[in-house]
């Protein structure tokens, strides 16, 4: 196995990890979006902000639902 192919190996192993965490938790992230935000924070993102994102846009995404359903 290369270098490469080792480094796609563990971070694939350590997204499957974190998405197990994130399942046991309730985040309610898939693997993708998992893997984006992890992206995010090693390049500087800080994960406390990056949170706040996701809950508002979950929330601003419940109110259209909401108002399409009226």
């Amino acid at each position: 196995m290369s270098s490469d192919e080792a480094r796609l190996q563990n971070a694939r192993e350590t997204i499957d990890s974190l998405h197990d965490l994130s399942q046991l938790l309730n985040t309610g992230l898939d693997k993708n979006t998992l893997s984006i935000c992890v992206g995010m924070i090693e390049q500087g993102a800080n994960p406390d902000t990056l949170a706040a994102v996701i809950k508002e846009l979950r929330r601003e995404n419940d109110q259209l639902k909401a108002q399409r359903a009226e």
